[in-house]
């Protein structure tokens, strides 16, 4: 894989710092650290292969720690995860890591909204009563640095319409949708029907 152009700044928010090769269990991928003007955590990119000027197939995943490294089965981000860099290994394209844990609301309070759901809350009333908005994440970062790596036109795996609402308002043209449906587990069924009925997440198969 080539080495991508050297770091620049690129606005006031989002400058490249750091640029390795990263093999990983799902393919071998060049990662890209990239430094915000909005708090310490710093996003990544995952690039497979060479930006051309075509539509390139992106991923747009938020951390979820829970389900990314502990493996939890009361979500689908892990497998989500796992599934987008897989089929990013044989297509190439881009995955871009934001550090938007529980939707915006960091760690804790997800961690909190799991208490509420072992109530019987499902996870849009745990986030009210917890006093946040159903979804409180933000794309401008993940765009930014898609429009450094040369990304203009996307095919964008996702589950979520608004997700493609969100990249777009920040100059990206979403030329396709790309399903991202996992399987689900007896202990995120309820999970996945909450977002496909109150968020208006394209899940079938529930």
């Amino acid at each position: 894989m080539t080495k991508l152009s050297s770091p620049k700044q690129i606005d006031a928010q989002v400058q490249r710092e750091a640029e390795t090769l990263l093999p990983t269990k799902h393919g071998d991928f060049r990662l890209i650290a990239y430094s915000t003007g909005a708090g310490s955590a710093q996003p990544i990119a995952l690039v497979k292969g060479e930006i051309g000027g075509g539509a390139v197939l992106v991923r747009v995943h938020s951390e979820c720690f829970t389900g990314d490294v502990l493996g939890s089965k009361k979500c689908d981000c892990g497998d989500q995860l796992a599934a987008a860099l897989e089929q990013i290994e044989k297509e190439g394209g881009v995955l871009v890591y934001l550090r938007q844990e529980g939707r915006g609301i960091g760690l804790l309070n997800k961690l909190r909204a799991y208490e509420l759901q072992e109530g019987g809350l499902d996870t849009v009333e745990a986030n009210h009563a917890l006093g946040f908005g159903v979804d409180l994440r933000d794309y401008g970062v993940g765009a930014q640095i898609l429009l450094d790596l040369g990304v203009r036109k996307i095919r964008l795996m996702t589950n979520n319409p608004e997700k493609i609402i969100g990249l777009e308002g920040y100059g990206l043209e979403v030329v396709e949708r790309v399903p991202l449906e996992v399987a689900p587990h007896e202990a995120n069924r309820d999970y996945l029907l909450t977002k496909q009925k109150k968020m208006g997440h394209l899940l079938g198969g529930l």
